[in-house]
């Protein structure tokens, strides 16, 4: 990552875009971002070894499976020193793969999957998708893996169904099932998967990189025991509008926060005496109810080690919890210009306009009073225009892990986040501005919250 994103917008804007291109799913964003916290001289460290205390000026950061946390310690820390999360996601919604995949109909090959999260359903007809994530090997090894353009949901002829265009209904069932080719005896998931990885070619190069190619040139259909993959769109984000102002683009829901959160952790020092943390977390889209997830014990065990690390007794870790802050970034809704009945009739946020304090009365979001000034204070620093949302009454709100951590931790928490058009789509879009604006904003929090 050059170090001069945060001071320029287009820069900013062309890495983020790469960072999208390398994370179709959620482990491939986990490991890009440790690709990245490694480069900048952080300790990647296991939880099954014992972990050195934490000292001034130590970086690090821990993986669970498609979850990472990073950590940089600002000058003159001791056993009460409070801890500036910012907290992301990096799942979005879309479709997974079903177990035993492979099926054939009237000809056509096609791959099984499951619909995970809320997606709009009709954005991922007749896109060139691909399959990504991770697989299991039967001897436990673990491999990243992406395919290219291989698939498609395709969508009915409009002479077939003359109403689709006035109340197109889809079957999560029948109707979402992408075809990979003409149905044939060699073709198959397990087969792509192969070819994605390697095999069938020999290795090359040299020392571990040249034993990991051959191994993956040795496998099998049969050693693929376990896939954790699902579909993406295999579309570049791109710059668009009159003034190419606008980025669209998959996953801006969470990437859009995950990103600027790893641009200040790696550009910003921390406040004297504070710990800034970067907490990106799985399976938000569904809610959180796993070992990676905001629900499960992730943070609180890392919080915990680094803590003991200080020799931190109860009293130091509660006064320590109770000074700290957790900006929980997630995107946000912009005002849609064709449905602006949608949206609260006085509160409108605009993309361009800057990122957005989340607020909500029955604590789908965490922000309240304390952390309405705070945000307005970061904003001043940032020098970063902010905007507020709040959903119609009409209208049910989302909620994001925000509220989680609160309860989770006891932390005091703000929900924040960047505008976007077209949320849950396969593709979104946003302001450039606002993707910068929040990892200025990001920078500030570390620095000065």
């Amino acid at each position: 990552m050059p170090r001069s994103v945060l001071q320029d917008r287009d820069a900013y804007s062309a890495v983020f875009a790469d960072f999208v291109s390398a994370s179709p799913s959620s482990y491939h964003a986990a490991g890009a971002i440790a690709e990245s916290l490694t480069k900048a001289g952080f300790a990647d460290l296991d939880e099954l070894a014992a972990w050195s205390a934490l000292e001034a000026g130590g970086r690090g950061f821990v993986r669970r499976d498609g979850a990472i946390i990073a950590w940089r310690a600002g000058s003159d820390i001791d056993a009460t020193s409070p801890v500036r999360v910012l907290g992301t996601h990096t799942d979005s919604p879309g479709f997974i793969v079903k177990p035993q995949p492979d099926f054939t109909t009237e000809g056509w090959a096609q791959v099984g999957v499951e619909v995970y999260g809320g997606p709009l359903l009709t954005s991922w007809l007749d896109r060139d998708l691909g399959f990504a994530g991770r697989v299991v090997t039967r001897d436990g090894a673990e491999h990243l893996v992406r395919t290219g353009p291989v698939a498609r949901i395709p969508q009915l002829a409009i002479h077939l169904d003359r109403s689709q265009n006035s109340e197109l209904t889809l079957d999560k069932q029948r109707h979402t099932q992408p075809i990979i080719g003409l149905a044939d005896e060699e073709l198959s998931l397990s087969a792509l998967l192969i070819r994605a990885l390697g095999g069938g070619r020999k290795g090359s190069g040299r020392g571990r990189a040249a034993a990991r190619s051959a191994a993956r040139a040795s496998l099998t259909a049969e050693d693929l025991v376990g896939l954790d993959l699902r579909l993406y769109d295999t579309q570049e984000p791109q710059r668009i509008g009159a003034n190419a102002e606008l980025f669209a683009s998959a996953r801006l829901d969470n990437l859009s926060s995950t990103y600027a959160a790893l641009a200040a952790l790696l550009e910003t020092e921390p406040e004297p005496g504070t710990i800034a943390m970067f907490a990106a977390f799985d399976h938000e889209e569904v809610g959180s109810n796993t070992r990676s997830g905001a629900a499960g014990p992730f943070l609180a065990d890392v919080l915990e080690r680094l803590r003991f690390g200080l020799d931190a007794s109860a009293e130091d870790t509660a006064r320590a919890l109770a000074a700290s802050w957790c900006l929980s970034a997630d995107a946000g809704h912009s005002v849609h210009p064709n449905y602006a009945e949608k949206h609260d009739p006085r509160v409108h946020p605009i993309a361009g306009a800057g990122p957005m304090l989340k607020r909500n009365a029955n604590q789908r979001y965490a922000s309240d009073a304390q952390g309405a000034a705070l945000w307005a204070r970061l904003g001043e620093t940032a020098g970063v225009p902010t905007q507020e949302f709040v959903s119609n009454n009409t209208v049910p709100c989302g909620s994001t892990i925000g509220p989680l951590t609160a309860t989770r931790l006891g932390i005091r928490t703000v929900d924040v986040g960047v505008p976007l058009l077209s949320m849950h789509s396969a593709r979104e879009l946003a302001h450039v501005d606002d993707l910068y604006g929040l990892a200025r904003v990001a920078s500030a929090f570390f620095e000065r919250a």
